[in-house]
């Protein structure tokens, strides 16, 4: 049996590039994104949509890299296979942390409701062959703010219990090492700058390892882009099971709860509706 060199060269690159790509998401883009969002005394709410946005940044890379090489399809599963495993993590960090007591709150129900959707529609595309075409843009655009706008007023109508003056107090007193927040503040986005480059560069390698794959060596779409799903949900796991510890040791487990089905639900919504668009409106440049 003769060991195509070659292909085991690529094979260590796919990993050493994915590997690279989700350490760096993890251990210096998310905790930079919660600094920030700690720095500007956001709601549990708001620092899971934050940290929703920063777990989506390396699906926004290997979609977008996917894109330019032309393949199309591997964008697709990747998308499937990241928001199906996103949903699977929340729940196992539900499980794992107790709090599924929590999720009796309606607002938090609809939103799951609204966060399998964003699996079902995906799910259907590759079912009935839908293939990639402009005028699915503006459809995603239109449901990502549909969706958006209903979960800003589940929120309202069944209201989530809010914290107390006295638990607000405790985390003031927390924060009080910040002494110049605009100051931080500024140092952590400039550190996001950086992050931000460093992962365009990898995510370029990535793409040209995964051309290499699907074209000289065969290897399905389909199969490159569940291994990805599995790379690129891995910030998500981190963030769900650490969200819900985080407002356990200093608040309380429903905090926790929201913060991080605010980090699915907006992480998978980015992934469907916005990340998978740009991914077809780069295809289509490209081809």
């Amino acid at each position: 049996m003769v060991i195509d060199m070659g292909f085991i060269i690529e094979i260590i690159k796919f990993i050493i590039f994915s590997l690279i790509i989700v350490i760096v998401s993890k251990q210096i883009l998310v905790k930079l994104l919660r600094k920030l969002a700690e720095i500007l005394d956001l709601t549990p709410k708001a620092v899971g949509n934050v940290a929703g946005f920063a777990t989506s940044m390396p699906e926004l890379l290997t979609v977008f890299f996917s894109a330019t090489q032309g393949l199309y399809d591997t964008s697709i599963y990747n998308i499937i296979s990241s928001n199906v495993i996103n949903f699977i993590q929340y729940i196992w960090s539900i499980v794992i942390n107790k709090n599924g007591k929590v999720l009796q709150n309606r607002a938090l129900k609809t939103e799951l409701v609204m966060v399998i959707v964003t699996i079902i529609i995906p799910v259907l595309m590759v079912i009935f062959n839908i293939e990639a075409s402009i005028g699915i843009v503006p459809i995603f655009i239109l449901l990502f703010i549909l969706l958006y706008y209903i979960k800003g007023n589940v929120y309202k109508i069944y209201k989530i219990h809010e914290l107390s003056d006295e638990e607000n107090a405790k985390i003031q007193e927390e924060k009080k090492w910040l002494k110049n927040k605009q100051k931080v503040a500024l140092i952590t986005f400039l550190k996001l700058i950086g992050v931000g480059v460093a992962l365009f560069i990898i995510g370029s390698m990535l793409g040209n390892t995964l051309e290499a794959l699907s074209n000289r060596f065969n290897i399905p779409e389909a199969v490159i882009g569940i291994i990805l799903g599995f790379v690129t949900s891995i910030p998500e796991l981190i963030t769900f099971i650490e969200a819900q510890k985080h407002h356990s040791k200093n608040t309380d487990d429903v905090q926790g709860v929201v913060e991080a089905t605010s980090n699915l639900f907006t992480s998978n919504m980015l992934n469907l509706f916005v990340i998978e668009s740009i991914g077809i409106i780069v295809y289509f440049i490209v081809s």
